[in-house]
Parts: C-alpha cells; sequence; structure tokens
C-alpha cells in the first residue's frame, strides 16, 4: 500500500493536468500515466523485497532434558512435581533397590573372605617356614652320619649297604626340604600377588555395586524446570529415550546469548549477510503499549546448508523428483541489547525483517532508505497479529 502511494505522483499529475485542460480522464489519455505508476511501483517493490528480506518462521529455539533411569524397576519415591524448580544434584525419584542393596552387601562380603584368606596364607607361610627349618635340621644330621659313613667304608669298618642307607636318607631330607621350601614360597606368592589382585577385584566389584546402587537414585544434571511428569508410585521405570520420565527445561546458560532462527527463501542467500540489521517481532511481546515488541537485531550466521538437501546412504538409489520441496536458508540471529533477552519466552514464534546496509554511494542510501517501508510494515503486521491474537480476526 505504501509503495503504491509513493508511486502515485505521475497519474496524480497527469490528473490535474487534464483538469487544467477541462478534458476528461479516459483510459486512452491516462494510458501513459499509469504504466509508469505500474512500473515505477513494480521497481519499487523489487527493491524493496529483494534488498530486505522477511522471514515468518522465525523462533527462539530451546533445549529439553529428558530424565530416563539408567536401571529398571518400579518408582518408591517421587520427590518432585510439575512447575517446581530443581538445582544440579537434586533428588528426582528413587527405584525399587533391593537387588542392588543385595550385591552391594556380597561385593563388601568379599572382602571378609579375602581378609580370612590372607590369615590363611599367612599361617601357611610360618608351617611352611618351620617345616624348611626342621628339614633343614634333618638334612644336616643325615649329611654328617653319610659322611661317618663314607668314612667307616674308606677303613673297611662299614658296609657299603649303610653308605647307600644314609645316602638315601639324605637325599629324601632334600626332597623334603625342597618341598617345605616351594609350600613357602608358595604363601609368599599368595600373599604378594595373589590376595592384592582379589583386593582389587573386590574393590572393582564394591565401585560397580555402589554405582549400581546410585542408579536407583535418579538425580538433575542441570538447573530447571520439571514439566511432563508422567511418573507415579509404584510404575515402572522406563529406561528409553523414547519414553522419558518427565522433562526439564533447562535455565538459559548466563555466558551464552539467545540465538533466534529463521528460515529465509533461498533467493535471499545474495542479500542476507553476518552483521546483518534485522528486527524481531515476537507474539509473546505484543502489547497494547507496544513497548519491547520489536527488537533490534542482528545475523550472527547462516548455515551454509539447507537441510531438505541432506542425503542418507541406504539401499535405494536417490529420485531428484521425491524432493520437490524447497527448504530455507538457516538464518542466526542475536539481539543488539543483552538485556532484552529477560523479556523473551523460549520457543516464542517471531517476524523477523532485515535491512540492508552495506552497499556504498548514493543507491545505497536508497537501498537502505527503502527499509523504511519495511520496518512500518511489520509494526503494522504486529498490530494485526494482535487483533487476530485476541480473537478479534475470526477463528477460535
Amino acid at each position: 500500500m505504501l509503495e503504491l502511494l509513493l508511486t502515485s505522483f505521475p497519474a496524480i499529475f497527469r490528473y490535474y493536468q487534464l483538469k487544467r485542460r477541462a478534458e476528461a480522464m479516459t483510459v486512452w489519455n491516462m494510458r501513459t500515466a499509469v504504466f509508469a505508476w505500474a512500473v515505477m511501483a513494480m521497481g519499487l517493490f523489487l527493491v524493496i523485497f529483494y534488498f530486505h528480506p522477511k522471514s515468518y518462521s522465525g523462533l527462539l529455539p530451546f533445549r529439553t532434558i529428558s530424565v530416563v533411569a539408567q536401571t529398571s524397576g518400579p518408582v518408591t519415591e517421587i520427590h518432585v512435581e510439575n512447575g517446581q524448580r530443581v538445582a544440579a544434584g537434586d533428588l528426582l525419584f528413587k527405584i525399587e533397590d533391593s537387588s542392588q542393596k543385595a550385591r552391594l552387601n556380597q561385593a563388601e562380603a568379599e572382602f571378609d573372605k579375602i581378609a580370612a584368606a590372607e590369615i590363611k596364607a599367612q599361617d601357611t607361610l610360618r608351617v611352611a617356614l618351620a617345616s624348611v627349618a626342621a628339614a633343614t635340621s634333618t638334612l644336616e644330621k643325615l649329611s654328617v652320619d653319610r659322611d661317618n659313613a663314607r668314612q667307616l667304608l674308606t677303613r673297611n669298618v662299614g658296609t657299603q649297604d649303610t653308605l647307600r642307607q644314609t645316602e638315601a636318607s639324605v637325599a629324601a631330607a632334600d626332597a623334603e626340604r625342597e618341598a617345605a621350601q616351594a609350600q613357602a614360597d608358595l604363601a609368599r606368592a599368595e600373599l604378594s600377588q595373589a590376595i592384592p589382585a582379589q583386593h582389587k577385584a573386590a574393590e572393582a566389584a564394591l565401585q560397580v555395586a555402589r554405582a549400581d546402587l546410585a542408579k536407583t537414585e535418579v538425580r538433575s544434571f542441570s538447573d530447571g524446570l520439571v514439566t511432563q511428569l508422567a511418573l507415579s508410585v509404584g510404575s515402572p521405570a522406563a529406561t528409553l529415550i523414547l519414553s522419558p520420565a518427565m522433562l526439564i527445561i533447562p535455565d538459559r546458560p548466563e555466558d551464552l546469548p539467545l540465538r533466534f532462527t529463521a528460515g529465509f527463501n533461498q533467493v535471499a542467500r545474495s542479500t542476507l549477510y553476518v552483521g546483518m540489521p534485522a528486527e524481531i517481532a515476537c507474539n509473546t511481546n505484543i502489547n497494547l503499549s507496544f513497548r519491547d515488541t520489536v527488537l533490534p537485531a542482528r545475523i550472527q550466521a547462516i548455515q551454509p546448508a539447507i537441510a531438505s538437501g541432506q542425503v542418507v546412504p541406504g539401499g535405494r538409489l536417490l529420485e531428484a523428483e521425491s524432493g520437490m520441496q524447497r527448504g530455507s536458508l538457516l538464518v542466526y540471529l542475536e539481539l543488539i541489547h543483552p538485556e532484552q533477552e529477560s523479556i523473551t519466552i523460549d520457543g516464542s514464534g517471531c517476524v523477523v525483517q532485515t535491512y540492508t546496509d552495506n552497499l556504498d554511494g548514493i543507491f545505497g542510501h536508497v537501498i537502505a532508505a527503502t527499509g523504511v517501508i519495511k520496518a512500518a510494515g511489520l509494526r503494522l503486521k504486529v498490530w494485526g497479529a494482535m487483533v487476530a491474537g485476541v480473537g478479534l480476526g475470526g477463528g477460535h
């Protein structure tokens, strides 16, 4: 409408010219003025809509946290309710934990078993050392007897049988000492290697049992608001991400700015650029006073790919005509004034109007000036959205 008014001066000028000449206004004598009006209006329309793209798909996206239990079992306690704020580490609900406690007790009892085995190994070592000492003493005595038997045999006093018996006794005593020494070495290995290894394995089993028991207490990992709580005492806790027990809307991170998204027509790719000024009008900010309804912003990033063109390898060849729907160019925007972030609501639907201001020369100034028309149109659309939103536009 504004464009038609601004370009109507040829027709108005021709009308007053004919009126001053007292000539009748006909299609024939108005054709040039009307044609010039149409050409100028079309040109102005093209310039404004090309250099100042608009998107009706603006959105303030946000993430939710799906709360899913890491173990299955019936719910025994629920410590939150819908709409309740929680902090990181707060207990959300508990799951029946008798089996986990039994495994924990079993893991703790394993330490008593290892302690008893250690005492037994120490006793075995003492017995083995005593056996080594006894066998050594016996071996020394028998060795003396063998030496005496040899001396007697050299003097032709002793017998060969006596020497063989003493040598056999020495060999048997030596074997007993070696066996006792092996038993002592085995006990030492038990104390220095086997028992510590069993202790480490028991420690690991204890940690696993404690971790399994901790899984029966589902806690929040983020500050936020509980919503869509779908639990009751006795209901089974789901472990599938597709069936969460509840959702948590996390608080906005203080060190990261909010980013709005908007989908523009692919034709606008040559016009949009990072740093481009824009205005964002969200439905949740519309009010009668018009205060904080239109928020200044800038484009921070342009996604270098269009979602509709993504391809996932499969067992079928791709058919180009199956993707007839053209995707949109995804643009990320940030507010110029960070203090205005507090008045926005996550998930709000918005209208995003961009303005070209990077052209040089007189033509660039003219293009930038035409953005006023789009700015005025944006505010008119905001009023229209308010009228429709309160029910005056029909519908429900």
